[in-house]
């Protein structure tokens, strides 16, 4: 079974191109199973139903979170509804919408997702979130099993790719929008990258107008984030995983423009 897992999505012009371009992505690498961040696909970050919805239509099966998951309140109830979207798991399971795990039957195999957030730099007071991992996985309904972990820094990253190494199909990380040049299989079958990436405006910083992001970190003053315009990449990782067993036997970066 072959998983493309795309990197995070970047408002509607990332929305757009991912639309221009998975079809034949999907052609032209035999995907079988698609899976997107789509934390960032609206417009402003966050994600709507009308975003969600957005994406599915463009041929993606499943959207993964992380800390803009609960920025637009009005994708509260899809988040508890919907069997394809699965948010960060290490929130709190009795006030957050939605869920940390999810199981898809695709009709060949069960492919369980599971979401992550990191604890480094990022939102305070979460589950440890390799505490939360092992708690998802005896939740887990196949031996297919996807781990998107939503993490700032790399040595966190790396240090769950080796600690669910030989337990999960494979591990992608997501929140830098920077893809990193490490895509491998781990020495247990896992496959793992540090971060896919982003899908969205090329010259930006993070899917930003660059003149925004400079003006903030030399005055220090706040100003409201505009999307960049401009040219587009899919950032994305393409893991190659044996049915039987789970392993991963493929893991490769992609970037298309």
């Amino acid at each position: 079974m072959r998983i493309l897992c795309i990197g995070d999505v970047v408002g509607g012009v990332g929305c757009r191109f991912l639309r221009s371009k998975l079809p034949s992505l999907k052609r032209f690498h035999g995907v079988d199973f698609v899976i997107c961040n789509g934390e960032n696909s609206a417009d402003g970050n966050g994600i709507t139903p009308l975003s969600a919805q957005y994406l599915f239509d463009s041929g993606v099966d499943a959207i993964t979170l992380g800390n803009h998951s609960f920025r637009r309140r009005e994708v509260y109830d899809l988040l508890d509804e919907s069997p394809f979207i699965v948010r960060p798991a290490n929130f709190p399971s009795k006030t957050t919408p939605g869920k940390g795990i999810i199981n898809i039957d695709t009709g060949r195999r069960v492919i369980t997702l599971v979401n992550l957030m990191g604890n480094l730099g990022m939102e305070e007071g979460l589950e440890n979130a390799f505490e939360c991992a092992d708690r998802m996985l005896s939740q887990a309904e196949s031996r297919i099993i996807i781990v998107d972990f939503h993490a700032e820094t790399t040595s966190e990253k790396r240090a769950m790719g080796y600690y669910l190494d030989g337990r999960v199909s494979a591990v992608f990380g997501t929140h830098t929008h920077v893809q990193t040049s490490d895509a491998q299989v781990l020495p247990k079958g896992t496959g793992y990258i540090t971060d896919v990436g982003m899908t969205g405006v090329i010259h930006s910083v993070l899917g930003v107008k660059t003149e925004i992001i400079i003006n903030r970190l030399k005055t220090k003053l706040p100003g409201r984030f505009e999307q960049a315009e401009g040219d587009c990449r899919i950032e994305a990782a393409l893991f190659e995983i044996d049915d039987k067993s789970g392993k991963c036997l493929t893991s490769e970066s992609l970037r298309i423009e």
